[in-house]
């Protein structure tokens, strides 16, 4: 059965298979050869340009011109019977006006203008103070007695207090503003509160404290 098909008109034939082969190898040269050459690609050296073009944008469009035959139309007026619109009106002002407790008096007069008068007080005098004094039935108790070892040393010396007086006359407290000798400050303290009287400072009349400065000298007599 194989048989009859090969010898059948018509089957394989090994010359038309070689031609095939041929005229394919021949496209497939040429489609080779005929390719394009690629060249290697070298960048510039400066930056690259691109340039578009510019298209100017269109003109406006023409306005047309106002109608001057159109006329703008009138308000119309108000109705004279038409209520008045209200405006609302903040209540909270953030202060409150209160009325004046008393009415206002108009003054009466300025000194020195000739429009009615104006009492003025007379300023008040200033204080008069006077300082405590030596009392002088006292005068000969002032002088301390002289220092027995500062007479036997032949020494004479100066002290100066200060006391306070009392409202009584007598001396209340004393303090040391300088001394020859501890010596001579000792005998004069001693003296200052037992014997010394004053008459007391006054002011307006009235019998106050106050402080007194005190100078005493002590000299050797032959």
């Amino acid at each position: 059965m194989y048989a009859d098909r090969l010898n059948r008109t018509g089957g394989f034939k090994p010359g038309m298979l070689g031609a095939a082969l041929a005229i394919n190898g021949a496209v497939i040269g040429a489609l080779f050869f005929a390719a394009p050459r690629l060249l290697p690609f070298t960048p510039p050296d400066g930056p690259l340009i691109t340039y578009v073009p510019y298209t100017p944008p269109p003109p406006p469009e023409p306005v047309p011109p106002a109608d001057p035959l159109v006329r703008q139309q009138p308000r119309p007026a108000p109705r004279p019977d038409a209520p008045a619109p209200q405006v609302p009106t903040p209540m909270d002002t953030g202060f409150a006006i209160t009325p004046d407790p008393l009415p206002y008096t108009p003054p009466i007069g300025i000194e020195g203008t000739g429009i009615g008068t104006v009492a003025v007080d007379p300023p008040k005098p200033a204080p008069v103070f006077v300082q405590p004094g030596i009392d002088p039935r006292y005068a000969a108790d002032f002088q301390p007695g002289y220092p027995s070892e500062e007479r036997r040393a032949e020494r004479e010396g100066k002290v100066v207090v200060r006391v306070l007086v009392g409202v009584d006359g007598r001396v209340k407290q004393a303090e040391r503003v300088s001394a020859t000798t501890d010596t001579f400050y000792r005998a004069t303290l001693d003296r200052a509160l037992a014997k010394w009287r004053f008459t007391p400072a006054t002011r307006d009349g009235v019998p106050v404290e106050a402080w007194r400065s005190m100078a005493l000298t002590f000299v050797l007599q032959n």
